[in-house]
């Protein structure tokens, strides 16, 4: 079968079901990104969370809280209230784990070059023990510390989306207006000026990356957003 035949007939299929994140369905955040990439003959995706903060009871080894493993306490993509934690925490029986996670988009994609331009990854979050063995080990003025560092990671993790949209518009774009002028069978005029359009776009989706990783590197502590190529339970 036709690979491109074949990569079509798997994603309508794939579509056809549910997200495959925790959720189950596409947040509203993220909504237009995932439109986009759909709408697009070469991708398609398979999950998606456009960022959270979460409350885990579980195990801890080496701090790192397996999720497959644990209980789900609280979990909201928006800001979240110190009393909704602490209404949380009381359920705690092990070891409760504060996270914050930015965005995350499972896609699969039909070439190794489309996958390319998704290559966009930030390694900014936020992970806490707040209990042990179900009790209590830091106090309520922490965590509603904790929340406002949270809140404050969830809002530039919006701003972040946006702009992580607008690149992927212009990089959809340069792409589009490269398989729409051959090499072959095309006069100067016409040449120079799909040259210098490209270029203008280039630049666009050129200014719109350095400023996404400017921002990384002025602030440590902001949220950031990755894309995977390869499906994966979200």
């Amino acid at each position: 079968m036709d690979p491109s035949a074949e990569f079509g007939r798997w994603k309508a299929q794939c579509l056809s079901k549910a997200d495959l994140s925790r959720k189950g369905s596409v947040d509203e955040d993220v909504a237009e990104i995932v439109q986009l990439l759909n709408g697009q003959e070469q991708f398609f995706t398979t999950s998606s969370c456009s960022g959270r903060i979460i409350l885990l009871d579980g195990s801890i080894n080496g701090f790192e809280v397996q999720k497959r493993n644990c209980r789900w306490l609280l979990v909201t993509h928006k800001p979240c209230i110190k009393d909704d934690m602490i209404v949380a925490l009381k359920n705690a029986n092990g070891d409760a784990v504060l996270k914050f996670e930015p965005l995350v988009l499972h896609i699969q994609c039909q070439q190794l070059q489309d996958a390319q331009i998704l290559a966009v990854r930030s390694t900014h979050g936020l992970e806490v023990p707040l209990s042990h063995k179900g009790k209590l080990m830091v106090t309520e003025d922490y965590i509603d510390f904790l929340l406002k560092i949270a809140n404050q990671k969830m809002e530039e993790n919006k701003k972040r989306i946006e702009r992580f949209y607008r690149c992927l518009q212009h990089a959809l774009e340069r792409q589009t207006v490269t398989k729409s002028y051959p090499k072959e069978k095309v006069n100067e005029k016409t040449n120079a000026y799909s040259h210098k359009k490209k270029r203008n776009r280039e630049k666009a989706c050129d200014r719109c990356i350095t400023e996404e990783n400017d921002k990384e590197r002025e602030n440590d502590n902001s949220s950031g957003l990755s894309a995977a190529v390869s499906p994966e339970d979200d």
